[in-house]
């Protein structure tokens, strides 16, 4: 019966008997002894073996073998203050599955040839760890849902509509007509909630975004809710809670993959017992001129520059609302009164603290047909094709709000990742379908 390598890391252990498998992580020989350093998904051990102590064939596979090698191992644990976790294993039986070739990763290899090695770099601590949080993440984020009744409703892929704009658009031949990639589920949460009320997804979402910067990629994974009878206001503190939930998870099932990652656990800690602010965009720019001196014409929408500068002065994520509704997509509805000088959306982003990554952004939906209609033909859609969601406002609309919160930014922002690329698995960007 063989052991994880986390299960055998402890004093209950010591001067037992047990058995591994996994990959030489490290691995140096001095004549009559070799030192290997194994992995598996659970951690590494620093594994002795001894000529004499076992087989020679046995011996002679331990010296010859390389890094990646598959291996199994038999021996006895031994407290080691000098070895990664305070144990090793004084090995009786090595045998090893597969000679590795010798290994094309090593020191001082530049981002880009570890992304083009992404298949191998996966295989990394760092890569390991970061993964790990990411499926804690998506796992606290289901569960944070169905805590609350949501029910997980998952949306096609293909689509026949734009949504977020047709220049982002990624089209795609389907057998003898044309659709496009997904850019959002967001039309069809709208249809789902008539029936089902409070829904959420995390599914992927593909964006032809001309960029090329640390934070954007054309495919990535955004999770999702909708719900019936909520505003613009009551979907920012669902927000505000699921990031809390999601902060507070992670903190408490992978505390060795943030040290790992060294990340800074006291400040991610400290703002969970904070209220989150939120500002309205006219605040913002009033923000960013009077503490920054960064003069913003209102109407225009914030930049990576301008986000950065607005979160220097909070330490908290932060709900910026009402944005200009001229630079909205069609979908949002125009917020009556105030004192913005000029027409707003009912609608917010969260922004991070620590580099202004948009980490959220939602809306409540415009129920009125007419003024769709008008959004749609200013942006040169052709109407028609959005026949069937204008349905939703002809048969019983009512108020409803939602947003997205993409996976790979919030991963990004809590780790303090400087590539959006490092979280996910295989990045997809402007250059890069590969591995």
């Amino acid at each position: 019966m063989f052991s994880s390598i986390s299960e055998i890391m402890c004093i209950d252990c010591a001067g037992k008997e047990v058995s591994i498998r996994g990959w030489v992580h490290r691995t140096r020989s001095g004549g009559k002894i070799v030192f290997s350093t194994i992995r598996d998904h659970t951690g590494i051990i620093q594994v002795t073996t001894k000529k004499g102590n076992l087989p020679d064939e046995q011996f002679d596979n331990a010296l010859k073998m390389l890094v990646e090698s598959s291996v199994e191992i038999t021996g006895i644990v031994k407290e080691d203050v000098r070895s990664p976790g305070g144990y090793e294993l004084l090995v009786s039986n090595f045998n090893v599955l597969a000679f590795a070739e010798p290994y094309p990763i090593q020191k001082d290899q530049s981002e880009e040839w570890l992304r083009e090695k992404r298949h191998l770099w996966i295989r990394s601590r760092r890569m390991m760890a970061i993964l790990k949080i990411r499926s804690t993440l998506t796992g606290a984020i289901h569960d944070f849902f169905r805590e609350l009744g949501y029910y997980e409703f998952t949306p096609p892929i293909f689509t026949p509509n734009a949504c977020e704009g047709g220049s982002t658009l990624f089209e795609v031949k389907y057998y003898e007509q044309k659709v496009y990639l997904t850019q959002t589920w967001q039309l069809y949460a709208e249809a789902m909630i008539f029936s089902l009320e409070k829904i959420y997804d995390v599914s992927p979402t593909f964006r032809s975004e001309k960029s090329k910067t640390s934070r954007h990629l054309t495919e990535f994974w955004m999770a999702e809710m909708e719900a019936a009878w909520l505003t613009y206001h009551d979907v920012i503190k669902i927000a505000k809670d699921e990031l809390k939930f999601i902060i507070r998870r992670v903190l408490e099932r992978n505390r060795p993959d943030l040290e790992l990652l060294e990340v800074n656990t006291a400040k991610l800690e400290a703002m969970l017992d904070k209220e989150w602010p939120t500002i309205t965009y006219t605040e913002a720019l009033k923000l960013l001129k009077e503490k920054s001196g960064m003069d913003v014409v209102w109407g225009k929408d914030l930049r990576t520059a301008e986000e950065e500068e607005i979160m220097k002065h909070f330490d908290t994520p932060v709900a910026v609302t009402e944005y200009p509704k001229e630079v909205m997509a069609f979908y949002k509805p125009t917020k009556e009164g105030g004192d913005a000088p000029g027409p707003v959306a009912k609608c917010f982003d969260m922004l991070a603290p620590d580099g202004g990554l948009e980490i959220v952004g939602g809306s409540e939906r415009d129920t009125d047909i007419n003024a769709l209609i008008k959004a749609l033909e200013a942006e040169g859609e052709n109407v028609a094709n959005y026949d069937w969601y204008l349905d939703l406002r002809r048969y019983g609309s009512v108020v409803h709000s939602g947003y997205g919160l993409g996976v790979e930014r919030v991963l990004q922002w809590m780790l303090g990742l400087e590539n959006i690329k490092d979280a996910i698995p295989f990045p997809r960007t402007m250059t890069r379908v590969t591995p």
